[in-house]
């Protein structure tokens, strides 16, 4: 009988998918102590003042894509700066791993590991996926189950979900993602979704809970540039506007007497910071907080097209028009976006 060509890219591409363990220094656990409340018996643990330990607080999926170490995985898999991480190729193989890069606004990361002869994948080209192409994801399902394959098909393109990340839960809007009903499960985030070429065409990066066979990717060709601006230059290259602000809704704009239900409000996040970062590009054309951007270079900045995304598509050093709404008049600002420091 002939074995399905799964079987063959399977044993192809595994070497290069990886774990990624996150592990932080905490305090030791030295024992634990019972706490009685409302009748019941409640187990504390006791915590030592001085000794710590390095924990396991987390971890995912991850793969190789060049001979050199560099690594793909998603952005929130790599999200606490404080943490450290180990990439694990094999179990006698393990390393440790460095953040090179992080672009939260696609949830891709780049990570290094210190090992020219490493297998790696190939990328392929995410714009030319067709409805219904067969597509193999890998992962680390659970943080248990290493090299778990599972087999779907493309069930959507350009999907937009808003995924909750970190314990804080915050919202980030996600664009442009490859649908699949290929298993992905928790763990899986980072691992590659790959075609029958054996190629990487996206990245695993969420799925819906409570629903079946309901999985999301990172189209590869999003990651592809900020992988070429690492190498090059050793971080990603982003215009930069200089502000604080929050996408209005119709609810927003009703609950806050506002005057427009769409735009970016600049307006600072926390106490003790500023809405407009100083001597930035925005400073300098006369921003101001509460200043609400309208448009950027005539494109309406709403929750489906934010600023974010505006700005992403727009070179260093470009010059663009904002439309702002001040005190009830419309004015026009141009300024000239600098590169993110």
């Amino acid at each position: 009988m002939q074995k399905s060509p799964i079987v063959e890219i399977a044993k192809k591409i595994s070497p290069a998918v990886i774990t990624i363990v996150v592990s932080k220094d905490l305090p030791k656990v030295e024992g634990f102590y019972l706490f009685p409340f409302g009748g019941r018996q409640f187990m504390i643990p006791q915590i030592g003042k001085q000794k710590k330990e390095k924990t396991k607080i987390g971890g995912g999926s991850g793969f190789i894509v060049s001979k050199e170490g560099y690594v793909l995985t998603c952005n929130h898999v790599v999200r606490d700066p404080t943490a450290e991480y180990t990439v694990i190729v094999e179990p006698t193989k393990k390393y440790s791993a460095k953040v090179l890069a992080k672009d939260p606004l696609i949830d891709v990361a780049i990570l290094k590991i210190k090992d020219h002869s490493l297998p790696y994948i190939d990328m392929g080209d995410s714009s030319n996926i067709d409805l219904g192409e067969t597509v193999i994801a890998v992962g680390n399902p659970l943080g248990e189950f290493e090299d778990t394959i599972s087999a779907g098909i493309v069930s959507g393109l350009s999907r937009k979900i808003k995924a909750h990340q970190g314990p804080t839960l915050k919202v980030t809007s996600l664009r442009g993602l490859i649908q699949t009903d290929a298993a992905i499960n928790p763990g899986n985030s980072g691992g590659p979704l790959v075609n029958m070429e054996g190629k990487v065409i996206g990245i695993n990066t969420a799925m819906v809970m409570g629903a079946q066979n309901i999985g999301f990717a990172i189209p590869i060709n999003y990651a592809k540039k900020d992988l070429e601006e690492v190498m090059k230059f050793g971080k990603i290259k982003k215009p930069f506007l200089g502000v604080r602000y929050f996408i209005l809704s119709e609810q927003v704009a009703k609950t806050n007497k506002l005057p427009v239900n769409y735009g970016a409000l600049i307006v600072r996040e926390n106490l003790g910071e500023s809405a407009i970062v100083k001597n930035s590009p925005a400073d300098k054309a006369g921003l101001k907080e509460y200043d609400i951007i309208l448009e950027c270079n005539g494109k309406k900045i709403d929750e489906e097209t934010p600023l974010a995304n505006l700005l992403q598509e727009q070179d260093i050093g470009a010059e663009i028009t904002l439309k702002v709404l001040r005190e009830g008049k419309k004015i026009n600002i141009k300024l000239k976006l600098s590169e993110k420091k």
